[in-house]
């Protein structure tokens, strides 16, 4: 019993047909019994000891519009039912429709041992008949819980290894499901699956940050104190930009420093309105980076000599505020440089990528595709949190996320769509959060900044 518990429902051969068993197991009782209702007082004063002989001679007295009447309401109410259960216990459902695919991924691949055994008759020819028999059939477990699926599947070193330890594709793809998270433990292998992604999209609202990470949806956080630095990707209309303005709305909510750079001069660089360190010229750029640089380097030695300072443990630890290198069209920006200066650059914030973590400083690139020739030096292994949205090619996708990827990509016509790998190689599909119609960033940051101003000032006092 604690195996049925701690693994979920175990796929049988006969699931092949679960959701006709799992029907027909509840209608035809609520059927018969509807019936029984109609007719019950006929049945009551029925002899059934003499049953054969009655319906033999016909001295049953039941009009037959009255028959066919309930007939229909007892099909009716079996339709309805099928609706109210539908309606109110869609997880039960979602669970017999998986098992019964999972039950049919294994048959119809012929993951499985048989032999055949002679049986009862003989065939035109004088053989005798013989049916297959099921002398093997891995262990494979289903569970949901919370909107998460998890498969578990015994590893026993048989033929079939390879096939069961390489089920994403086919799981992803044929439950209409994303893989996000693939745990290999000691006999078996766990594949932890999210049913309908889209329903775990949230709202703006809910977007926050706190004891080091970044919720973003449901069931995705962004530990940067963990995995430090993020990769953004994605071409025109994918939702990049609202992605990166609510980003800087919900870190503007904490006490963490912000730095905006915005070399085409767009969207983020309006926002120097309202917050102070937004830059979009090149030389602005290049000493905003410099600066962010050598303030990282200097956190660094200054948090060894802090009274408190224990070694292991980061910023936060010690109470100081994260900074946010925020940098959109990365690649735009590398074009504006001279190859001294790109080489200048790129050294500096290979050791930010490195080092930035303990001291809690932190970068957020953006750009429309992560090209190696502005990322190279391993500096684009270092970001562990990578989002790829909207429209990219299979080049684009395997410069997020490596050449030598499992994953199917599929397009949809959502804006703020994409992939998401969260820092461990397992790539899900994400939805940015929500924007509601008419929210203006701009106004919003603004507050927040004079809010955060008028803090700070009555700090001071």
């Amino acid at each position: 019993m604690n195996l049925f518990f701690s693994h979920g429902k175990r796929i049988k051969s006969r699931d092949n047909h679960l959701v006709l068993r799992f029907t027909l197991s509840r209608l035809f009782p609520l059927f018969f019994l509807t019936l029984a209702l109609f007719h019950g007082r006929t049945l009551l004063h029925l002899d059934w000891h003499s049953l054969p002989e009655t319906l033999q001679e016909g001295d049953i007295d039941i009009p037959i519009p009255y028959l066919l009447l309930s007939v229909w309401i007892s099909l009716l109410i079996c339709f309805l039912s099928v609706v109210l259960f539908k309606c109110f216990f869609p997880d039960t459902i979602k669970q017999v429709i998986h098992r019964q695919k999972l039950a049919r991924m294994l048959l119809e691949n012929k993951w499985y041992e048989s032999e055949q055994v002679q049986s009862d008759g003989l065939l035109d020819d004088g053989r005798t008949r013989s049916k297959e028999k099921i002398t093997y059939f891995p262990k494979m477990y289903y569970k949901l819980i919370d909107g998460l699926i998890y498969i578990r599947v015994e590893i026993s070193l048989g033929k079939y290894q390879d096939q069961l330890l390489h089920l994403e594709k086919k799981l992803e793809s044929g439950l209409f499901c994303e893989l996000v998270e693939k745990e290999l433990k000691d006999s078996y292998v766990e594949y932890t699956l999210l049913y309908d992604t889209i329903a775990n999209r949230i709202s703006i609202e809910d977007v926050r940050a706190e004891n080091g990470k970044l919720k973003l949806m449901e069931n995705v956080w962004w530990e940067y104190d963990k995995l430090p630095h993020m990769l953004i990707a994605g071409g025109t209309g994918g939702g990049k930009t609202y992605f990166i303005l609510t980003l800087i709305e919900s870190l503007l909510q904490t006490n963490v420093t912000l730095y905006v750079l915005d070399p085409k001069n767009a969207d983020l660089a309006d926002l120097a309105v309202a917050l102070p360190n937004v830059y979009s010229k090149k030389e602005e750029m290049i000493a905003c980076i410099d600066s962010f640089y050598e303030n990282m380097m200097k956190r660094s030695e200054d948090m060894k000599q802090m009274e408190n300072y224990q070694t292991g443990e980061n910023y936060a630890y010690l109470g100081l505020p994260a900074q946010f290198l925020i940098f959109d069209e990365y690649v735009a920006f590398f074009e504006m440089l001279s190859k001294k200066e790109s080489t200048e650059v790129l050294n500096k914030l290979k050791k930010i990528v490195m080092l930035g973590r303990q001291a809690g400083f932190f970068l957020i690139l953006a750009c429309q595709r992560p090209d190696a020739k502005y990322l190279g030096d391993g500096i684009r292994d270092q970001f562990n949190f990578r989002v790829a949205l909207g429209r990219m090619s299979e080049m684009g996708y395997g410069m997020m996320f490596g050449s030598d990827i499992q994953k199917d990509f599929f397009l949809k016509q959502i804006k703020g769509r994409g992939y998401v790998d969260v820092g461990n190689s397992v790539i899900s599909e994400f939805y940015t959060p929500l924007v509601p119609k008419g929210h203006d960033f701009l106004e919003e940051i603004n507050r927040l900044a004079q809010s955060r101003q008028g803090t700070q000032a009555a700090d001071e006092v």
